[in-house]
């Protein structure tokens, strides 16, 4: 079964989140990604979080009380956690993320470690990136403008291959802690194949050249 979570935060473009919604079983919005659901027109299946970032907790009279799952703001786990268990607990075995960009560092990087998990999202889109968990052959399509980072998850060894990259991945010597970071795909169509362990794949797509909304610059 497939699950799809709106979290709070910059969030895909109306098209690929009907995509994602048209293909799950189950749609959670976890605290004010109610708003993101709501604004596409999509309405979850469940509701869940301490509902401290809702704009409007009359948005959840719209939903019979035993959908709505509310935990107090002095609580042990993420929204996002909550969200990802109640789909675990109800069958889903591939779950996407959708929402999270910008915003606070640690909640970036919160939803970032839930990847390191035996029970991890497969998928999540901000409104810049696709992040994608892989074992075994992944394919995307690209652009050249795209920049494309991969980082080791879980426990090693770690070892991988790729096709369409400028700098291939078989070269690369992955340890924890170490990255490739900003590669540059060669052809429309880029292939990370996972030989050993698993890998957090990340494309950022940028805008065309002469845009200077944001840099492509490494840090």
């Amino acid at each position: 079964m497939k699950g799809l979570v709106f979290i709070g935060g910059e969030g895909p473009d109306a098209e690929l989140c009907a995509g994602l919604a048209a293909e799950s079983d189950i749609i959670v919005a976890a605290d004010s990604g109610l708003v993101c659901a709501e604004n596409l027109s999509l309405r979850p299946d469940w509701v869940i979080g301490d509902m401290d970032s809702l704009d409007d907790e009359s948005r959840l009279d719209a939903y019979p009380p035993g959908r709505v799952i509310r935990f107090p703001a002095d609580k042990d786990f993420t929204d996002t956690e909550l969200a990802l268990d109640l789909l675990f607990e109800q069958g889903c075995d591939e779950i996407t993320l959708a929402g999270g960009g910008g915003g606070r560092l640690d909640h970036i990087l919160a939803i970032a470690a839930l990847f390191e998990r035996e029970r991890y999202p497969r998928r999540w889109f901000t409104a810049r990136e696709k992040i994608y968990a892989v074992s075994g052959e992944f394919c995307c399509n690209t652009k050249k403008t795209d920049a494309i980072s991969v980082f080791p998850l879980g426990n090693g060894p770690w070892k991988a291959q790729s096709t369409g990259l400028k700098w291939p991945l078989a070269s690369a010597g992955w340890s924890r802690g170490f990255f490739g970071i900003s590669n540059a795909p060669e052809t429309e169509t880029v292939t990370v194949r996972a030989l050993s362990g698993r890998f957090l794949v990340l494309v950022t797509e940028f805008p065309p050249p002469g845009n200077s909304e944001f840099s492509r610059a490494g840090h």
